[in-house]
């Protein structure tokens, strides 16, 4: 898989995408990354890539024609565009698993007050959110779906069954509570269950706890359809 970022701000792109599972999962060669400075493709002597509003307003814009020109010089025939933007369908489990099953990836980080509408209208296929809420630019949102995409390519973990046995993997629940050695802590156990052996009781356990977990954290997620 090969990942593009087109970015105002390659390094902050780049930085949570350095190290851990994302830099082995490069080093393996099962993933390419490469973020790209906007202003490269501003063809003004400033290296100007914003404007003011049509309209007026608050802010300022990401102009068209240099994010016209990095797209187009950046896009090959199987290139999927994403723009990162508040506006966007929000970024779920489903969805990082159908976009790992592409093999180059761009996304568009937006900035200020977003970008030209002509931009999304001719050159975005997709437009992608993180969560209701704003951040300064959507490098930082970019490096969170590439992160969540890189985990799911075959290799990437350590052990397969990591991105099938954890939160979302159902789409309807959150993963159950999870326990490590010791046994005992500060007078806190590990329930028993977990150290029984018994492997059919201790799915059914898994199975209630998630379901409590989920009603408690995400009750929203059990009136899926």
């Amino acid at each position: 898989m090969k990942i593009d970022i087109l970015t105002l701000f390659p390094e902050i792109a780049l930085a949570p995408l350095s190290e851990s599972i994302i830099k082995r999962a490069q080093a393996a060669g099962l993933v390419e990354i490469r973020a790209h400075q906007l202003r490269d493709w501003a063809t003004d002597k400033h290296h100007k890539t914003d404007d003011t509003l049509c309209g007026g307003g608050p802010g300022m814009l990401l102009k068209p024609e240099p994010l016209f020109a990095a797209i187009e010089a950046l896009r090959g025939l199987d290139t999927l565009v994403v723009l990162m933007t508040p506006q966007g369908k929000v970024f779920k489990q489903a969805i990082a698993r159908d976009l790992a099953q592409h093999s180059h990836l761009l996304f568009v980080c937006g900035h200020y007050e977003g970008v030209d509408h002509r931009v999304i209208e001719h050159c975005i296929d997709l437009e992608l959110s993180i969560g209701d809420y704003v951040l300064t630019n959507g490098a930082i949102a970019a490096a969170v779906v590439s992160d969540a995409i890189i985990r799911l390519i075959p290799g990437a973990l350590g052990d397969e069954r990591s991105s099938v046995e954890e939160s979302f993997a159902d789409e309807t629940l959150l993963e159950a509570p999870a326990y490590t050695k010791p046994a005992e802590y500060r007078g806190w156990k590990v329930p028993e269950v977990l150290l029984s052996g018994n492997h059919k009781n201790i799915a059914v356990w898994q199975r209630e706890q998630a379901l409590a977990r989920t009603q408690k954290n995400r009750p929203d997620l059990l009136k899926l359809d």
